[in-house]
Formats: C-alpha cells, sequence, structure tokens
C-alpha cells in the first residue's frame, strides 16, 4: 500500500513539473492583447527570441489586428538596437509592405538604409554590401527628395561612396604588390570619386588584432607566405602573360 502510495506522489510530481515546463507551448486562442503585452514584456527583457514566437502568435491568431502594424516597427527598432540587422531589415519589409502610409513608407525606407549603414563597422569588407546600400540611398533620395532624413541619408550616403573607394584602393595596392598592375588599374578605375579629398579623410583603422590578418593595403607582416599563383587573387585579376599573348596575335 506505502508502495502504490508512494508511485502516485511521485507520478503526480512528474505531472505537475511537466506541465510546468511546457507551459509556454500550450499557449494558444488568447486576444491579442495578450500576444502583444508578452511580446512586449520579452523585448523589455532583452529575450528577442521569445518576443519574435509571440509576435508569431499574434500575426497567426489575429491577422487583421490594429496591434500588428506597431509590434512589427516595435520588432524591427529593437533587432536594430540588438545589432541583429537582417532581421531588422526583415521586420522593416514586412512594415513597408503590408502597413505602412506613404508617409510611414518614407520613415521605413530610412530605417532600412540606417540598418544597412550601421551593419557595416568594419573597414575593408563587405564590398557587395557597402554597394548594395549606396544604391538604397541614391534610390531614396531620388524619391524622397524633401525628406526630413533626407540630409541623414545624404550623409551615410557619403561615408559609403568614401569607404567604397578607400577599400578599392586598397585592393588596388594589394595587387601591386602582387605584380598584377592590370588588376591593380581595374579596381583604380571602379567607380572613382574624384571629388574625394583624401587629404581630408580619416581612414577607418580596425582593431589591433584585425590588423595583423587585414594590413593597411600596402604591407603585411604574412606577405611572404602569400604564393604569386593565380587560386589567391580574384577573377578579377588580368593575367599579363594572356595580355601579351593576344596582342602577339592582333
Amino acid at each position: 500500500m506505502k508502495l502504490k502510495t508512494n508511485f502516485i506522489l511521485s507520478s503526480f510530481a512528474l505531472l505537475i513539473l511537466f506541465l510546468g515546463c511546457s507551459k509556454d507551448v500550450d499557449e494558444y486562442n488568447k486576444p491579442a492583447i495578450y500576444w502583444y503585452t508578452k511580446m512586449i514584456e520579452y523585448i523589455s527583457d532583452g529575450n528577442l527570441d521569445k518576443a519574435d514566437n509571440y509576435y508569431s502568435s499574434l500575426e497567426g491568431e489575429h491577422i487583421s489586428s490594429p496591434l500588428l502594424p506597431e509590434a512589427t516597427m516595435i520588432l524591427a527598432i529593437a533587432h536594430m538596437h540588438n545589432e541583429e540587422y537582417l532581421l531588422s531589415e526583415h521586420f522593416l519589409n514586412e512594415y513597408i509592405n503590408r502597413y505602412a502610409t506613404l508617409n510611414e513608407k518614407e520613415f521605413g525606407e530610412f530605417l532600412k538604409i540606417k540598418a544597412k549603414f550601421m551593419s557595416l563597422p568594419n573597414p575593408r569588407r563587405d564590398q557587395s554590401l557597402i554597394r548594395e546600400a549606396i544604391q538604397a540611398s541614391e534610390k531614396f533620395k531620388r524619391n524622397y527628395p524633401n525628406s526630413m532624413y533626407y540630409p541623414m541619408v545624404d550623409t551615410m550616403a557619403t561615408r559609403l561612396y568614401i569607404a567604397e573607394a578607400a577599400l578599392n584602393e586598397n585592393i588596388a595596392n594589394l595587387y601591386d604588390r602582387l605584380g598584377k598592375p592590370k588588376s591593380a588599374l581595374f579596381y583604380t578605375s571602379m567607380n572613382p570619386q574624384l571629388w574625394i579629398n583624401w587629404d581630408e579623410v580619416e581612414v577607418a583603422n580596425s582593431a589591433w588584432y584585425r590588423q595583423w590578418f587585414e594590413g593597411d593595403g600596402g604591407a603585411s607582416w604574412y606577405g611572404f607566405a602569400i604564393p604569386n599563383i593565380k587560386s589567391v587573387v580574384s577573377r578579377n585579376s588580368i593575367s599579363e602573360e594572356n595580355i601579351t599573348t593576344s596582342e602577339e596575335k592582333n
């Protein structure tokens, strides 16, 4: 009898523990304000994964809720502050495509450019993303020439142009060091920004531990280990031998 009683009590305790651990899984069919409040609560706690889950429940159970536009923008800004820029851009796209009025769309597009700009903290990296951010900035300036955000977008675009030009210059210097003058010329002539006065530009500096591996475009401590073969240069590298052969044929 005592053994049977202990078994029942143990089973009951395990059941209580299981139900307590799975309460989040069993949440469903709640009013929109419940999901919205839970989302805000977890954003305040810094748990954006949980906040995203509650947003999904709000969106899934209340697709026409007037709380959705505000919830979408709140999550976009929260992810931006948390330096999760791809997720921020995802929620901004949701907001722009589904909920935004004309003025709100302008604000959303501005935040998308800001997210792209803030996702580029390291110099001499992300060449394609820099170009993408520049194109988005120029498109914004064409579409919203009288926008209150125009000066900020123009400032970001200017810095992006300088970053792109500095990156191309560093790549050109690398090809010069590898004895590839044609490839160096290719990057020197790529998107030239003649308006930049380099004497007035303060070039971005990498952290000391990154400088060991990124170099400065002029020389690197590990340069002696780089073989002078095609496998270590980009597809834009031009073979001097091929050019000479082509000229001889002509």
